[in-house]
């Protein structure tokens, strides 16, 4: 018995050391580190002048040492502040001092909404007598960039149900205080009856762009709808198209059913059969996130038994009657990331399509996509980023009928 005892014990002690071994001076190990350099960090010479007054505007892009004025170091990361929240918040980070010690450090800033309302109106408005005041004032848009409802109010008086000038001012105040005014004259006119006068658009040959446009860095591409009817997709091939973006569908309006184009089905099986790189775009009417997601899911049932190499495109263009939507610009751009990241959630990229002029007013940076800019012009004044422009709607190509959109692909 006093033999299996000594084991037992023996055995225990054994046991007792390898715990102590494995766990206890580890952890006593990492307590004298921090312990230490906690000592270190108390002992260190930290210099960090802030700048003052450490506010910013919603959405802005700021790094780190934006706000800093001086520091006796080097920032470990420079990383960009999240400013999607507005109000108060800490910023913590850490940097080396000039004695090779790193301090953790932070800050506070406040994210505020100093944005005025846009109201898109120029000098004058014409409207025809005997239109609604609801319909005079859908034609201004009145919007903000995070309020869904600035109070947009005319100042001055009219009648538009008598010819004649009435100079006024448009006001508009978002939930924050911030106000834009904006006079202007309205003439209410009487309608000449309309004379049939056609005009006969002048074209732009594919072969001319690819002449201009085309390097070792870009591919010359087409979009293409029911619009553009039969389509003869090797003549199109042949011709220097080297991509195609096609319509998957639309939606019948806000907050209604969706319809597939009557072509799509038989231009994406075209251009698959002869080899050309497809993208898909849908027409959405989305008003919301939920909204938006149903337009994406919509697309990603028609894709899914066909070649998508260029990804699904968001085309929201309802902005003649953005008032009625009761939104705000970061809320218009949430719907379109709502819908691009259920299109990414299933393997597809997503881009986002939208005209120069709502790229720069309107929608707030998706970083995670691409951009598909629309810009009718032969050289583009646009600085943002962008993968695919869209530089003409009346091209000709061999193959197709009528005009049809040009692209080029920045590779």
């Amino acid at each position: 018995m006093k033999k299996k005892a000594l084991i037992l014990s023996t055995i225990f002690l054994v046991l007792t050391t390898i715990i102590v071994l494995v766990v206890y001076i580890p952890i006593y190990k990492e307590n004298k580190r921090i312990k230490e350099e906690q000592e270190r960090i108390a002992n260190a010479t930290i210099i960090v002048e802030l700048k003052e007054p450490r506010t910013i505007t919603f959405m802005q892009e700021v790094h780190v040492s934006d706000f800093i004025e001086n520091i006796n170091g080097k920032l470990k990361d420079d990383f960009i502040i999240e400013t999607d929240t507005l109000g108060k918040q800490t910023v913590k980070f850490k940097y080396t001092n000039d004695e090779g010690i790193e301090i953790p450090y932070k800050y506070s800033i406040e994210v505020i909404d100093d944005v005025p309302p846009e109201i898109w109106l120029g000098n004058s408005k014409s409207i025809a007598v005997g239109t609604s005041d609801e319909m005079f004032r859908e034609k201004i848009t009145c919007a903000d960039n995070l309020d869904d409802n600035p109070k947009c109010e005319i100042i001055g008086d009219y009648n538009l149900n008598k010819v004649g000038s009435y100079p006024l001012t448009f006001k508009a105040t978002d939930n924050y205080n911030n106000t834009t005014e904006k006079k202007f004259t309205l003439n209410v006119y009487q309608p000449k009856p309309s004379s049939s006068q056609s005009s006969k658009r002048s074209s732009w040959q594919i072969a001319s762009i690819i002449k201009d446009y085309k390097t070792d860095k870009t591919k010359i591409g087409i979009d293409v709808s029911s619009w553009q009817g039969d389509i003869d997709f090797q003549r199109v091939k042949d011709a220097g198209v080297e991509f195609v973006i096609i319509r998957v569908g639309s939606g019948k309006g806000i907050e209604t059913d969706r319809f597939v184009d009557r072509k799509f089905e038989q231009n994406i099986k075209g251009f698959n059969a002869v080899g050309l790189p497809v993208g898909v775009y849908f027409y959405s009417y989305a008003n919301s996130k939920a909204e938006a997601i149903k337009d994406a899911e919509f697309v990603l049932e028609q894709i899914k038994d066909y070649k998508v190499e260029l990804g699904v495109a968001y085309d929201w263009e309802s902005w003649s009657f953005f008032n009625n939507f009761h939104q705000s610009f970061y809320s218009t751009t949430m719907n379109a990331k709502a819908f691009l990241d259920t299109i990414s959630a299933k393997g597809y990229k997503g881009m986002l399509y939208s005209s120069k002029n709502y790229l720069e007013k309107v929608w707030y940076p998706l970083n995670d996509y691409d951009v598909w800019l629309a810009h009718y012009t032969t050289h583009t004044s646009y600085k943002g980023k962008y993968k695919i422009w869209q530089l003409a709607s009346n091209g000709k190509v061999p193959g197709i009928n009528g005009f049809v959109d040009m692209n080029i692909m920045y590779e």
